[in-house]
């Protein structure tokens, strides 16, 4: 239990004890009953909505159920007061030694405090990145692998049993390019003059897949037929790539449980057992689509396709599977991968696009909720573009790449725990800028700094209480912990465990780094406070007894900002 769960329960206990007295109806349904921190703070230090959300069912007055709740609550030994507000909110005031009690918690649950098992083993996958294989990850894909994977540590975190997914995209036109891109570079390796038609990959990162290839196949392929080396390139390019990938991935903290080729699908008979689902349900047909919105009749041919009823499912129009010339679309290999997950047996699926993935949203929630039965949910997460800065100017061109600027740059510039914790300091559907000088600075316009600062403050004041043989208390040493600041901080301590709970239920991570910045925000302005008045200092030289408490203080702050940046994978800085 936490202590917004445990004011919560009481709330409901003094329910309990009016439904008896006959003060309230019985059998009143208390779902919507919520206890949480006030808007305002001068309010007090949490708030009920017990009194608004029964009063219709009740039939009384949202006021007088708030008055008999407020006489019930007063009589609990950690509520200071309870105050019935405006139409009837009420408003409570705990005691000190209710809050001291959040600061014993921590101490004592450690890494555990704040998990949940609100997932109840839940099985999630959560697929994210699945970039195509013709290159290096660039900095939009970054965001994309951080976001995905900081929310599957974080529904980790909260009791989910989650798979970590990538989809190569290995069965489309683009492989083939990348192939005739790579046999360049092999002609090349061999001494050979060569020109990159428009489509091809000129990047620089193929060079060394072409020379590998010519130490794979010698004098092999020169002078040869595409049709001789297309398919055998094509694989080797694709695994050369996807070993890239991976090599990015693990330079960023990024280690997937699932590679799924997308290649795998063809030819196995998975796409049309998938629509052979579909259409026993009636969701297949032949037919003619309308024209696109802004065709004239000269512009757009009308032909027969096979098409999914998409429109039965919320979507705008029905979606071709197959083409008339018997080909299939690209999205009937999505549908039957993500068919392939429900046959897995997960209970939720999640899927990270990039913002140009916009339109593709409600034909894929469509096909899941055909293909479950409404049984399991899709949610398709959009991460909007990345602008990579340095000052004023605005980044666009690699080395490695030679037209973007990669995932691998973006390490190598600032660092992997910097890059991870930035591009959470967005949610995933706002465009973010990226400053790298930005994030080198030491101030508190850096939130990465701010926050790393934090932990590396508790940890000196620690290291040099533990070299005087003085170690943070335990729970009899907590009543030193009195100052209206420093309840103030152990307040935003309490909010932890239901702000987690609330970003995994709208897989938000962002809120965990906010979150993260606001409680290092408390944790400074204390600081900056003990800076005038001795009396709050964390390391009282002369008093161990006093120093013992307020080192408890802050090495629960430190626990805290620990548990936070293991979900976003940011390691926490001991030093600065």
């Amino acid at each position: 239990m936490t202590l917004f769960a445990d004011i919560h329960a009481a709330v409901l206990t003094a329910l309990d004890a009016l439904e008896a007295e006959g003060a309230l109806p019985a059998g009143l349904d208390r779902a919507n009953v919520a206890v949480e921190p006030p808007r305002d703070a001068a309010h007090g230090d949490m708030a009920t909505n017990a009194a608004m959300v029964l009063s219709k069912p009740a039939g009384m007055k949202p006021r007088d159920i708030a008055e008999a709740l407020a006489g019930k609550l007063a009589l609990d030994p950690r509520i200071a007061s309870a105050e019935v507000a405006g139409p009837g909110f009420l408003n409570l005031r705990l005691t000190p030694d209710a809050w001291r009690g959040v600061v014993a918690a921590i101490l004592t649950q450690g890494a555990a405090y704040g998990r949940s098992a609100m997932g109840q083993r839940r099985r999630v996958n959560v697929e994210y990145v699945s970039a195509n294989p013709t290159g290096p990850l660039h900095v939009g894909h970054t965001r994309g692998a951080v976001f995905g994977d900081a929310l599957a540590s974080l529904l980790d975190y909260t009791g989910h049993d989650v798979t970590r997914e990538y989809y190569i995209n290995d069965g489309g036109a683009q492989v083939d390019v990348l192939a005739r891109s790579v046999y360049l570079r092999y002609l090349e390796a061999h001494g050979q003059e060569v020109a990159f038609a428009d489509g091809t990959y000129p990047g620089d990162y193929l060079i060394e897949v072409g020379r590998a290839l010519k130490d794979a196949v010698g004098d092999a392929y020169l002078g040869k037929d595409e049709g001789v080396w297309l398919a055998e390139v094509r694989d080797f390019a694709t695994d050369r790539m996807m070993d890239l990938i991976r090599a990015d991935l693990k330079a960023l903290g990024v280690e997937m449980d699932v590679f799924y080729s997308e290649k795998s699908l063809y030819g196995t008979g998975r796409i049309e057992a998938a629509l052979d689902d579909l259409r026993a349900k009636g969701l297949i047909y032949e037919g003619v689509l309308e024209p696109p919105k802004g065709k004239t009749p000269e512009d757009w041919e009308p032909r027969s396709q096979t098409l999914f009823k998409s429109t039965d499912f919320g979507d705008d129009v029905d979606r071709p599977v197959m083409k008339s010339d018997g080909a299939w679309t690209y999205f009937a290999p999505d549908i039957a991968y993500h068919y392939d997950k429900i046959t897995r047996g997960f209970d939720e699926l999640i899927d990270i696009f990039g913002a140009d993935h916009g339109g593709y949203v409600k034909r894929m929630k469509a096909a899941v909720a055909a293909l479950s039965g409404n049984r399991v949910p899709l949610d398709i997460k959009l991460t909007q573009l990345v602008k990579l800065k340095r000052g004023d100017q605005e980044l666009k061109m690699s080395k490695r790449a030679g037209t973007f600027v990669t995932l691998r740059d973006v390490v190598e510039m600032v660092g992997a725990d910097v890059t991870r914790f930035v591009m959470l300091t967005r949610k995933n559907d706002a465009p973010l800028d990226f400053d790298v000088d930005k994030v080198r600075e030491q101030s508190k316009d850096n939130p990465v700094f701010y926050v790393q600062y934090a932990h590396a403050r508790i940890q000196s004041v620690l290291r040099r209480a533990a070299e005087a043989g003085v170690a943070p208390g335990g729970p009899d040493d907590l009543s030193v912990i009195a100052d209206p600041a420093e309840l103030a901080l152990v307040a935003k301590l309490a909010e932890w465990p239901r702000l987690v709970e609330s970003a995994a239920q709208t897989h938000e991570p962002h809120r965990v780094a906010f979150y993260l910045y606001d409680l290092s925000s408390e944790f400074h302005a204390l600081w900056n406070k003990g800076n005038a008045e001795p009396a709050l200092r964390f390391w009282q030289e002369d008093d161990p007894a006093t120093s013992r408490g307020k080192l408890a203080l802050i090495r629960s702050v430190a626990i805290v900002i620990s548990n936070g940046l293991g979900i976003l994978g940011v390691t926490p800085a001991d030093k600065m």
